[in-house]
């Protein structure tokens, strides 16, 4: 009876899944595109190697800890560059269905309750469906594992495969690539190492939150205290800290997350740590040491003595006619720097900082990556926009969403300005220019426009009626070294206050000229 009623809810799922990703409105006009996740942002499959048996190990809720710690715990081979499981007889792959979409959408496909705090691309693919995407036309992800390095052959094989069937599926159109967090390094490495392939299937690359020069901070305690991918109650049913910390430890992408050691800081992120040492005769001195990002190496190999840490990497040029856009977050108190212990409780022993609480000295960004970090792609980008948000939440954001239906062209809005979030539309544009027999010309100009911003919430009807509009104007006068050429031109620029998400911007100009 319970394995009926278990088939019965699979279909029932299967059914809701496939009602889902109905949708009435196709774009024939779209160019492809392919969306790359960051860290932790695939699903990660174990499979027998006896058997062929798949079981999800990332993400799931039932025994997550027990299956994390049994099939995806890891261990780093440096002969081949290449993080394998510690259990031989299993391997790790990403499952393909949906046309790899499957795997960023929602990571854990089971979870009904609070399903949204394992959404990955999953909000992102729900608008551009409504854009007219298609999946398997238009619309397709690339999903990998994200343990091993970025620059690891068999992910540049894979991702180099996966743009030529793109490119083949969607009938020979160049793609665009939207890329999340340590993706963009993903990109990046494949950009650097197949530049050729990458001209010939990539029209435009968007990197959205990518940590181009690492993400000193939360890297730094996450090797040094694990760290979770959920919040509050939801921690109880999910990996913890210590579980992910052992595997992250083994991982080659996390170290490449580091602080980028030529990359010049406004601020230097600092390993900062609290330690009391005793001399010769038993006294002990306590004092804060600070660590910049060349000398925290030694610091990190002491604390986890089995683990060897690496660095790397390089600015490079751009394929010939690739677009590049870049979006970062802001508005987030986001880890630069970091302290363990105090004056009151030092450091003894640097193989307490596993076990110990890491502050933060904080700056601006989207909680993970420093907006700092984020900008300095070391490319020439087409234009780069910052929107307020943290790094996860932004996949989610209207105001991205409306910056990328942009930018591939999905919306067919000239005005639009990303940057502010804005429609600009002009709506009358008029000229007229007289000339008297005495030689006075008189030019005149008027121009409207309407400024439409969607985040922008209407005004109360009675505030709209006291409001007054904003009126300004300005006047220059010229007159000639002889005196005889003068000229005059004055200008008046009057905005209404905003009524039904719009603002009314009306401009008003007058020259005269004056010939001897």
């Amino acid at each position: 009876m319970a394995v009926l009623l278990e088939d019965i809810v699979e279909q029932l799922l299967k059914l809701i899944g496939k009602n889902s990703q109905e949708q009435a409105y196709v774009d024939p006009t779209l160019d492809p595109v392919l969306l790359v996740p960051g860290i932790a942002g695939s699903i990660l499959n174990a499979v027998d190697e006896k058997t062929g048996k798949e079981e999800r190990v990332w993400v799931r809720i039932l025994r997550a800890d027990h299956e994390f710690c049994t099939k995806l715990w890891s261990i780093f081979d440096p002969t081949t560059g290449k993080t394998v499981t510690l259990d031989a007889d299993t391997h790790i792959e990403v499952p393909q269905d949906r046309y790899g979409l499957y795997a960023i959408d929602t990571l854990d496909p089971d979870m009904v309750i609070g399903s949204d705090c394992v959404y990955y691309f999953h909000d992102m693919i729900v608008e551009m469906l409504k854009w007219g995407y298609k999946e398997g036309t238009t619309l397709f992800g690339f999903g990998y594992d994200f343990r091993q390095s970025n620059r690891f052959q068999g992910t540049m094989e894979s991702l180099a495969a996966k743009l030529e069937s793109v490119y083949t599926a969607s009938g020979g159109r160049k793609i665009n690539i939207i890329s999340h967090s340590m993706g963009g390094l993903l990109v990046k490495c494949f950009l650097s190492l197949h530049s050729d392939i990458f001209e010939k299937y990539v029209k435009n690359w968007i990197a959205i939150a990518a940590p181009f020069r690492g993400a000193p901070g939360y890297i730094t305690s996450a090797l040094l205290n694990g760290t979770s991918f959920v919040e509050g109650w939801k921690q109880n049913f999910f990996i913890s800290k210590w579980s992910m910390h052992q595997m992250l430890i083994e991982c080659p992408s996390i170290y490449e997350l580091m602080a980028c050691l030529d990359f010049r800081w406004e601020h230097i992120p600092l390993l900062e740590i609290w330690r009391e040492m005793s001399d010769s005769d038993g006294n002990s001195t306590i004092m804060l040491e600070s660590y910049p990002p060349i000398q925290a190496v030694s610091i990190f190999m002491e604390a986890l003595s089995s683990n060897k840490v690496n660095y790397d990497g390089t600015d490079i040029s751009l394929p010939f006619n690739l677009d590049f856009y870049n979006i970062y977050g802001t508005n987030n108190e986001t880890p630069h720097s970091v302290c363990y212990g105090s004056e009151d409780a030092p450091v003894s022993d640097l193989q307490q900082l596993p076990a110990l609480l890491a502050k933060y000295i904080n700056v601006d960004g989207d909680g993970t990556v420093p907006m700092e970090s984020a900008k300095a792609d070391g490319l020439q980008a087409e234009a780069r926009v910052g929107v307020p948000g943290d790094h996860r939440g932004i996949l989610c954001d209207r105001h991205v969403f409306r910056i990328l239906k942009h930018w591939l062209m999905a919306d067919h809005d000239p005005y639009y300005n990303p940057v502010n979030d804005f429609v600009i539309l002009p709506t009358l544009f008029e000229v007229e220019s007289h000339k008297a027999r005495s030689g006075l010309q008189v030019t005149s100009v008027k121009e409207d426009w309407e400024i439409i911003g969607e985040n922008q919430e209407d005004e109360e009807q009675d505030n709209v009626a006291e409001k007054e509009p904003l009126v300004g104007s300005i006047s220059v006068s010229r007159v000639g070294g002889d005196k005889s050429l003068q000229e005059e031109a004055r200008a008046t620029i009057t905005v209404q206050p905003l009524h039904k998400g719009k603002k009314h911007v009306e401009l008003k100009g007058m020259s005269i000229s004056a010939g001897a």
